[in-house]
């Protein structure tokens, strides 16, 4: 489990991307948001795993905290 931030996020077309600690940047999806809402703010502190999807990592399982 990664611990990082939401560095921006789109409600409209559902597409973000989260800053780990390191300052990696993962793609975020709306459908990766754990509780369902599918809107998350940018800005937002997060924990979140990383999961290789069509040769790219991206962010899932990504809970606020």
């Amino acid at each position: 489990m990664k611990t990082g931030t939401v560095a921006e996020y789109d409600f409209e077309r559902g597409l973000g991307s989260v800053v780990d600690g390191a300052g990696t940047v993962y793609p975020l999806h709306c459908t990766q948001i754990a509780d369902g809402s599918r809107d998350i703010s940018p800005g937002a502190e997060v924990t979140f795993e990383v999961l290789l999807k069509l040769g790219k990592y991206e962010a899932t399982n990504v809970v606020a905290v």
